[in-house]
């Protein structure tokens, strides 16, 4: 095959999907926020999930949308919901792909070269805390 027409595909692997879920869910304890952290690789596909102890059931499914969504628009999806506000250039996006959560707490994740590996949804705080435990999570694969 023509290199030209090569297509390269990177894809956070299992052991990043697991030290990124580590790492939001010890600032999740650090700062005292019960909640749920998916991350989902490159195809938006689930590659690791916890749920900690005593946090809402309803976030299981709230962070893996938030995870899906970054990813899906490689966008932090608190940013995506200020364009999906009534008036928005994509009012009422969030009921396409199945539902998706276009509140803060999905946040893309990047490599060393800053392509977009994956992304990480984290559910279960206010809406400040799920995007900062997401953004720990997050910059965590480009230390």
């Amino acid at each position: 095959m023509d290199g030209a027409y090569a297509q390269v595909t990177y894809n956070i692997i299992h052991n990043e999907a697991l030290e990124v879920l580590l790492e939001a869910k010890s600032k999740a304890e650090a700062d005292g926020v019960l909640v749920n952290i998916a991350v989902v690789d490159a195809g938006a596909n689930l590659k690791a999930f916890i749920r900690m102890d005593q946090s809402f059931l309803g976030s299981i499914d709230v962070a893996i949308k938030k995870a899906k969504t970054a990813r899906y628009f490689n966008m932090d999806t608190g940013e995506l919901g200020e364009l999906t506000q009534p008036g928005g250039i994509i009012y009422n996006i969030e009921h396409s792909n199945d539902g998706l959560m276009t509140f803060p707490g999905g946040y893309p994740i990047k490599n060393k070269q800053g392509e977009i590996i994956g992304a990480i949804g984290v559910s279960g705080g206010t809406i400040d805390q799920d995007r900062e435990i997401a953004i720990a999570g997050a910059k965590f694969v480009l230390n």
